[in-house]
């Protein structure tokens, strides 16, 4: 996820590109950059690190021009660098761009673009889209654009900017947003409102498809077939705090209700073009590589830490190796038996980790093959793993994570798969089936959070409970850990998982009348024995708030309250299940008056010991 803004009109772009870059920075902060067109020249400053860096580059010596494009980069092909930061040139100079999103056939056009004798500056798979607008170029702007247009693949927000036609910006949007400002003799484009709601509150929210022809005093929008369309004003009526989180109360809320998109850009480049296989263009693995494999090791912490116990699960049922978890910071302690037929998989959002990077560097020297699962391009874990897997979550602002988990289950699922294909542990037909149900997660996530209300009067009516108790088996009991994490994370109650066949084994003893107990029942080979210790806590006047599948109507029965998430296959549930237990504790920490995005004591990244 990255930021990108547009100027053009009357005025000095560079100030508004800077300023609307700073508003943007939530969505990216390891590069960024400006290109403006003097009236001969496209002049493009850029720099890595935070907008800082681009703010002391330009001091004392800003472009002047009155139009221009700008970017806050958030990497997810090529590390952070100058020469990967946006805006990328063409090799003339006459075209640049800026993008948000993922060219999922980069690397074909770029083999071809190479092959023509363009030269490439970046690792990035943007850079490929103005080589390719220059290779096509015809002499007329927009056909040129939707020749692109109809040669890229992927999910992308674009504005184009050309010398040769220095009387408007072209822009355009395939599932990333992208908002068009319009102003008084000027106009604005931007990837959010937060960077243009301080220059106007008149605003053309771009459909997915649409292309928009913006100059300084006017603004076309058309379809890809050219048809103009007559597009309605949306006024802003938001405060400048409130559009940077997109009209949430909360950043938490905002990356909750993000999950759809950041499930779909992590699944949608790694699916082949039939849709019957996981392609992992980063690991080339073959069947020899996998058979040497003998035991997988996954290390992590925290929220990372639950999503390796689902992994674990993935890997062993799908693969059929024996898989082993550690929590990051006991690794090393313990001499593990480690080996060059390990494969070491390691998992944090950051990439900074400290405990998991120093596991990490343990592992290696034991002679590990080692991946590495983060979502920050270029981070300390990425380039200590010999492979990585990128989630393209987008960055994570809230202390507490959750479109990181829900993208590393997702991830962790594909790299199952992508294993148990490999190795011919699971039948063509069987991958072909979860691989069908894994395409409909995004929507189901989507459907999930359409109705919160009977979450949000949950929270209130418990939500000043000191004790929670979360139980459920197999895949349920790991969800339920993640569930509690995340309500101690943010509202300071006392919350515990457990897996609920152990209840008679102790934790009866705590199960008194009117304490709140969160039971999670979507494993269907385990689904009686679950009711069964559901009706133990109630035996004891628990209030019970059970999760099921749409279509379950006997767990109602046995329960006080009941959440239903779309029925999907066992595998891939927890990453329905897992939605309301985030809604429930961000809505109960709302209720107890916590700060949801900055709770006590904690920090978004460990990098201590």
């Amino acid at each position: 996820m990255c930021g990108i803004v547009g100027y053009i009109g009357k005025g000095q772009a560079a100030p508004f590109l800077l300023d609307g870059l700073n508003k943007l920075e939530y969505r990216g902060y390891d590069s960024a950059g400006i290109a403006v067109y003097d009236g001969n020249n496209i002049r493009v400053e850029k720099t890595v690190g935070r907008l800082a860096a681009l703010q002391e580059k330009v001091a004392g010596n800003m472009p002047q021009g009155s139009l221009g494009i700008g970017h806050t980069r958030w990497a997810t092909h090529g590390r952070p660098s100058d020469r990967n930061a946006h805006p990328h040139t063409d090799c003339s100079g006459d075209f640049v761009i800026v993008h948000n999103g993922i060219i999922e056939n980069y690397l074909s056009l770029k083999e071809t673009l190479i092959e023509k004798g363009h030269i490439f500056k970046s690792e990035t798979d943007t850079e490929v889209v103005v080589h390719l607008l220059e290779e096509v170029y015809n002499g007329d702007f927009e056909s040129s654009v939707r020749e692109v247009l109809r040669q890229i693949e992927g999910s992308y927000a674009l504005v184009f900017m050309s010398k040769k036609h220095p009387d408007r910006l072209i822009c355009t949007k395939q599932d990333n947003p992208l908002v068009i400002g319009l102003g008084n003799g000027e106009n604005f484009i931007a990837s959010d409102i937060p960077a243009i709601i301080a220059r106007t509150r008149k605003t053309y929210i771009v459909a997915d498809g649409e292309l928009a022809i913006v100059k300084g005093d006017s603004i076309t929008v058309k379809d890809r077939a050219g048809n103009v369309i007559d597009k309605e004003i949306f006024e802003v009526t938001w405060n400048a705090e409130a559009a940077e989180k997109g009209g949430y109360e909360h950043f938490m809320l905002k990356e909750i209700h993000e999950q759809p998109k950041a499930v779909r850009d992590t699944i949608s480049p790694r699916l082949s073009k039939d849709g019957s296989s996981i392609v992992m263009d980063e690991l080339k693995w073959d069947a020899s590589f996998l058979n040497n494999i003998h035991k997988v090791t996954i290390v992590a912490c925290g929220t990372a830490y639950n999503a390796g116990l689902v992994g674990k699960y993935y890997i062993e049922k799908l693969v059929r190796i024996p898989v082993e978890i550690d929590i990051a910071s006991e690794f090393r302690y313990r001499d593990p038996i480690v080996d060059d037929h390990t494969l070491m998989l390691v998992l944090s959002q950051s990439g900074e980790t400290s405990d998991t990077l120093a596991a990490l560097k343990e592992a290696k020297r034991l002679g590990a093959k080692t991946l590495a699962i983060t979502n920050v391009v270029g981070s300390s874990i990425a380039r200590e793993a010999a492979q990585v897997l990128y989630t393209w979550a987008g960055p994570e602002i809230a202390v507490a994570s959750t479109k990181a988990y829900t993208t590393q289950l997702i991830l962790l699922f594909m790299l199952s798969l992508y294993m148990a294909g490999i190795k011919g542990a699971q039948s063509k037909e069987r991958i072909a089936e979860l691989i069908a149900a894994l395409e409909k997660v995004p929507g189901e996530i989507s459907e999930t959070l359409e109705d919160v209300e009977p979450i949000k009067t949950f929270a209130k009516q418990y939500g000043f409970n000191e004790d929670v108790f979360y139980i459920g088996r197999s895949l349920d009991y790991h969800v339920s850990i993640e569930g509690a994490l995340k309500l101690k994370e943010i509202s300071y109650i006392h919350a515990e998982a457990y897996a609920a066949g152990e209840l008679k084994h102790g934790t009866l003893a705590l199960i008194v009348k009117g304490v709140p107990v969160i039971a999670l029942a979507t494993q269907t080979d385990v689904y009686e024995k679950t009711l069964s210790n559901i009706k133990e806590v109630k035996a004891r006047d628990a209030v019970v708030i059970g999760i099921a599948a749409k279509g379950d109507t006997e767990l109602e029965k046995y329960v006080d309250h009941v959440i239903k998430v779309p029925a999907t296959d066992t595998l891939l549930i927890p990453v329905l299940t897992v939605v309301p237990l985030q809604l429930l504790a961000y809505y109960a920490a709302i209720t107890r008056g916590a700060d949801v995005d900055k709770p006590r004591n904690l920090a978004k990244s460990v990098t201590v010991e």
